[in-house]
């Protein structure tokens, strides 16, 4: 109906996929995901030989691994970005189901891997953090509920995604896990103000938000460590924070040198959730730059598209799944430079880990799909042909 008011931009009859996906598909953007990726290499090649040396493996252990898990997730990603946005949202749906059943029985058949809060499970050869998986076909399956409240006589589609954000943030706490958490109910209501939400609730939910965390700090140890430890005037040297602030101010603007950094050997997890204290130590200020502005970039290009797209369930979709990825990358840096409490969250496509890597390589593949340019115009067409 849209098209027949508006008009359509012409398509082309019979073009095979691939060449369709090179034309519409954002190109910036996937460069600036492949950089990521191949810094995220090069700092696994810097940050893991020593937990390999301490674990018994070959030095480059865990690159190798890296690397098929990246090679997974670029064809996650590639895959993803050449579908459609509808057929992007049913299986979104139907893997939010299998998510959402997977964190259910987590405190069954999980495992905390003695780090203290279950949230994988274990195969044996490889773990699977549900979480990560959770995210992306979240904000989709949230979307969809939003954008379909807009039409007329629609269901309540705001009320019911408000209901499963809250389920899933319950979930996510009991294991604990509080930072996913936050990042789920920060890409709600990023897509919940973008749908139309008044002011005053979004305020009424940040007072919740604030009280909850005042529950969590009285009645969990495990939270209220990690704030005990973030508001301490004095950093323990001997902590991963404590690490992780003397390698950056070591590492200064240029960096000590490629190998010759020295908190690799001191963090238990140099290569996930501190791996930018690695970059800062060994390369440097510019480094760390260098992939603030690529994560900038990425999220930056998406918004603008998104900004012209007609259709309500692509922008909140892709403007959730924007936030949340910028807002991951924000918390994992602020937390290395001890502007957030520790979380335990990886940095998007940098930090080791099997499930992150590849959830993002699908997140960012929605992305993609969703900001390709289309044939039904957009919003600043329509306006220029009603002013004529």
């Amino acid at each position: 109906m849209t098209e027949m008011v508006y008009g359509a931009l012409p398509v082309r009859e019979g073009e095979p996929i691939l060449p369709k996906w090179w034309r519409t598909v954002d190109k910036w953007t996937m460069s600036c995901i492949l950089m990521l990726f191949g810094v995220g290499l090069l700092l696994g090649f810097a940050a893991s030989p020593p937990l390999a040396e301490k674990n018994g493996f070959q030095p480059f252990h865990y690159v190798q691994r890296q690397a098929l898990f990246g090679a997974m997730a670029m064809v996650a990603m590639m895959v993803t970005s050449m579908m459609p946005p509808q057929l992007v949202r049913r299986l979104a749906v139907l893997g939010f189901a299998g998510c959402f059943l997977a964190l259910l029985f987590l405190p069954v058949f999980g495992t905390d891997f003695g780090k203290g809060a279950v949230r994988w499970y274990s195969l044996g050869f490889a773990s699977v953090q549900p979480s990560e998986f959770l995210k992306p076909v979240f904000v989709v399956t949230c979307a969809w509920m939003m954008a379909a409240a807009q039409e007329i006589n629609g269901p309540p589609g705001r009320l019911w995604s408000f209901g499963l954000t809250v389920v899933i943030v319950f979930m996510l706490a009991m294991q604990p896990d509080f930072g996913q958490s936050a990042l789920i109910l920060f890409g709600w209501g990023v897509m919940y103000f973008v749908a139309g939400a008044p002011l005053t609730l979004l305020v009424g939910m940040a007072g919740a938000v604030v009280a909850a965390g005042t529950f969590a700090y009285h009645n969990s140890e495990h939270f209220a460590r990690r704030i005990d430890g973030f508001l301490s005037p004095d950093v323990d040297p001997r902590t991963q924070l404590g690490y992780a602030t003397d390698a950056i101010r070591e590492g200064g603007f240029f960096g000590v040198g490629v190998g010759e950094g020295s908190v690799k050997w001191s963090l238990p997890d140099a290569h996930t959730d501190f791996i930018i204290a690695v970059a800062a130590e060994e390369y440097g200020l510019i480094l760390v730059l260098v992939i603030i502005a690529l994560y900038t970039s990425i999220v930056v290009r998406s918004l603008l598209r998104l900004m012209r797209e007609r259709d309500p369930f692509i922008r909140l979709a892709g403007t959730g799944l924007a936030a949340m990825f910028a807002v991951q990358a924000m918390i994992n840096m602020g937390v290395a430079v001890r502007l957030l409490p520790a979380k335990g969250m990886t940095l998007p496509f940098v930090s080791y880990g099997g499930s992150s890597v590849i959830a993002s390589g699908v997140a960012v593949g929605m992305l993609l799909a969703f900001t390709r340019s289309r044939p039904q115009g957009e919003i600043g067409d329509i306006l220029a042909g009603r002013a004529r």
